[in-house]
């Protein structure tokens, strides 16, 4: 139950409920439009929440913001609500405290919906699929696939806890240039093995990765040195099955260690052998939206983007000067382009799979790609502008010491997702890289490990275990944390009891922003905020020496504050230990 949420509605009608009042009293015209926006303010003094609907309304109602607030709230009945009082401020405000009955709701909520509080219906069971990583399956995975990994995850799990039915999917680009070019250079380094280096010579476009000398050994031990004679049909195909053989699991282990698993990996090879591809570009020319040139086939991409843009207010001159191109859909050799594979797959997506929602994490370098894969969606009738979402996140930059850090220390190549697995907790990894999509990255190495109130990761944790410290040992002297229906809950009414009560009552609104945003980077600040009022409770109200009604209710409020730091950073992918 999002509380907050609730809240705001309870006041949205008690200010109409109030107006009706009035207005069959003659003191406030009849038959207005009362429509306003209910806040939380900043500052404690302007109440816990504040609405607006005299100022909005106040035209309509020929009278002053101020005069309308005063006659809605002398007009206005609290008693049964969360509310223990309403008062007039500035211009027309209405600022409305919270009593006693809410701070109970509250924590009685959490008790009674344990590790599924914080979820809501706000998308009401949605079909989304979030697409990431979707790493290229020819060498190791980087630190952009680390980043998109949690991003990705995270995102799946706040749209799922905000109500969606999620799948989460990884597309294998199994097939196409990069594949043949995977094949060709596991080959060469397997002929240079046989023959010598000097006699094979590795084309400048290969791979050039220690990770295809490597395969070329595990081909040769699998299947010898007879190969060479073999066509370059027979050993490419054979070669690239081979290297996808080892590739593809590695990908999938290094992802569970990272504790992200997924509904589907999704074959592009399939889109390629059913014909689903050859159909999806029939379907654009049926629409008449490619036609031929230079024997390729090519999409009016041009044609598709204008028409969207003329629609949007902009003129022929604005659209020329973008200079707009056109895209290659099959090539003059018969062969269809990674383009039109990636049209078939997110037709496949809405078309055959009825997802409602498509949601993309790519890196900032495909942000071109971006208008024209919705555009060729919009001209198969898959209303892509509002239907496919792409998130684009920013570079990663390993830091150490204030240096930046491009090597392993381990294996002294390029840094993978398993070489920061090695070098750092898979906690702080997915802390860390659970940030703004749009802003580049500085990552920490040192801070990272750091087992101090710096890291953030670290403050959170250790919240959680000095609660289940406490209570522990105070269960040890006999004090059980009772249930909600055993304790008073209106003795928590200092302002550090009420604070943190507060921020207790917010984590189904963050899930509903996050998800709203596509930004679960929320659930990390939140966490680390409820983390901040803990502790400052903790040190200003004691439980042991209290009377016994009052220890009784802060059990119960140090208890809850477990459950739902346990429940946000669950969210996120991070664990909660019982002790540090």
């Amino acid at each position: 139950m999002n509380l907050i949420e609730n809240a705001k509605k309870q006041i949205d009608a008690l200010v109409h409920s109030a107006y009706e009042s009035a207005a069959a009293k003659g003191e406030l015209p009849a038959d207005a439009q009362l429509k306003g926006i209910v806040e939380i303010p900043k500052g404690a003094n302007n109440g816990d929440y504040a609405a607006n609907h005299a100022m909005t309304a106040a035209k309509a109602l020929r009278a002053a913001p101020r005069k309308v607030a005063e006659v809605l709230t002398a007009n206005m009945d609290l008693s049964g609500t969360w509310f223990d009082s309403v008062e007039v401020a500035g211009p027309g405000f209405m600022n409305f405290r919270l009593g006693g009955k809410w701070y109970a709701d509250v924590l009685e909520n959490i008790c009674a919906e344990g590790p599924d509080y914080g979820r809501t219906d706000a998308l009401n069971g949605s079909k989304i699929m979030v697409e990431f990583v979707s790493a290229n399956p020819t060498g190791p995975m980087h630190m952009g696939n680390a980043r998109g990994g949690v991003l990705g995850d995270a995102l799946a799990e706040v749209l799922s806890r905000a109500g969606a039915d999620v799948w989460r999917e990884f597309y294998v680009n199994d097939a196409g240039n990069q594949i043949e070019k995977f094949a060709v250079s596991i080959d060469m380094r397997y002929q240079q093995l046989i023959l010598g280096e000097d006699a094979v010579e590795f084309p400048e476009d290969g791979y050039h990765g220690e990770d295809i000398i490597e395969l070329a050994k595990g081909f040769r031990a699998a299947n010898g040195d007879d190969w060479l004679g073999k066509s370059v049909e027979e050993r490419h195909e054979a070669m690239a099955k081979y290297g996808l053989s080892v590739n593809l699991p590695k990908m999938k282990a290094d992802l569970e260690r990272y504790n992200i698993t997924y509904d589907e990996w999704f074959y592009e090879s399939v889109l390629h052998d059913s014909g689903f591809v050859a159909d999806s570009v029939a379907k654009l020319t049926e629409q008449g939206y490619t036609y031929e040139k230079d024997g390729a086939v090519w999409l009016n991409t041009s044609k598709i983007l204008g028409e969207k843009l003329l629609a949007a207010g902009k003129t022929p001159e604005d659209i020329e000067k973008l200079g707009l191109k056109d895209d290659v859909l099959r090539r003059a050799n018969g062969f269809y382009t990674y383009f039109a594979a990636d049209i078939a797959y997110h037709r496949n997506k809405f078309a055959v799979r009825g997802f409602d929602k498509v949601i993309n994490i790519w890196g900032a370098d495909h942000h071109g790609h971006v208008a024209r894969l919705k555009g060729a969606m919009d001209a198969l009738g898959l209303d892509g502008e509002h239907r496919l979402d792409i998130v684009l996140m920013q570079l990663v930059k390993l830091m150490r010491d204030g240096e930046v850090v491009r090597m392993s220390k381990r294996t002294g190549k390029a840094i993978s997702l398993s070489d920061l697995l090695d070098e750092i907790p898979v906690d702080a990894a997915r802390w860390f890289f659970n940030s703004r999509p749009e802003s580049q990255m500085d990552f920490d190495l040192g801070l990272a490990v750091r087992q101090d109130s710096e890291n953030p990761v670290y403050y959170v944790q250790y919240a959680h275990a000095r609660i289940c410290t406490m209570l522990a040992n105070l269960a040890s002297d006999g004090m059980t944390v009772p249930a909600a229906s055993d304790a008073d809950i209106s003795l928590l009414s200092t302002e550090f009891e009420r604070d943190l009560i507060k921020q207790l009552s917010a984590l189904p609104e963050e899930i509903r922003l996050a998800a709203r945003d596509y930004n679960p980077s929320r659930i990390g600040s939140y966490v680390t905020e409820l983390s901040a009022r803990f502790h400052r409770f903790y040190t200003e109200c004691r439980i042991k020496g209290a009377d016994e009604a009052t220890a009784k209710a802060r059990l119960l409020l140090s208890d809850c504050t477990r459950r739902v730091i346990e429940n946000g950073l669950s969210i996120i992918g991070v664990s909660a230990p019982d002790k540090m």
